[in-house]
């Protein structure tokens, strides 16, 4: 189900607890909401929508992908670059770094690694600052 957009920076400065198979649920909602934002939105964690669960989603291309309790395991490449944020006014500087390697669980409760380069790279460093209480 669609979700509205928390914009409340005390909340999304707050750090995200770790996900249960009971939050399977926020994979539909997080995939709603992102499609109804599509024309300015490439990617959400769970606390934009309300709730306070280590859970993100982003395009991967054309691909959304679902990650439950993702962890950063490494890091390369460090650059600047400018994001804006949809709980967000404006576009703030930042550093994020060319690749990364994650793991997570999947909508199958099953553990996947994966390494991103790049713009969908980028896209996920976003969204775990977000499970960490970090705005950009």
């Amino acid at each position: 189900m669609e979700k509205k957009i928390v914009r409340d920076v005390l909340f999304l400065s707050q750090v995200s607890k770790p996900a249960s198979q009971e939050d399977l649920y926020l994979a539909r909602d997080l995939q709603d909401t992102l499609l109804a934002n599509q024309e300015n939105c490439v990617g959400l964690a769970a606390n934009m929508i309300g709730v306070k669960k280590r859970v993100i989603i982003f395009m991967y291309g054309m691909v959304p992908i679902i990650m439950f309790n993702p962890v950063l395991r490494a890091k390369s490449g460090p650059y600047q670059t400018e994001e804006a944020c949809l709980s967000l006014v404006g576009s703030r500087s930042t550093t994020r770094y060319q690749e990364i390697t994650v793991d997570y669980l999947d909508r199958n409760w099953k553990p996947q690694t994966i390494t991103l380069k790049d713009f969908p790279a980028q896209i996920c460093q976003h969204e775990l600052d977000h499970l960490e209480g970090i705005l950009i």
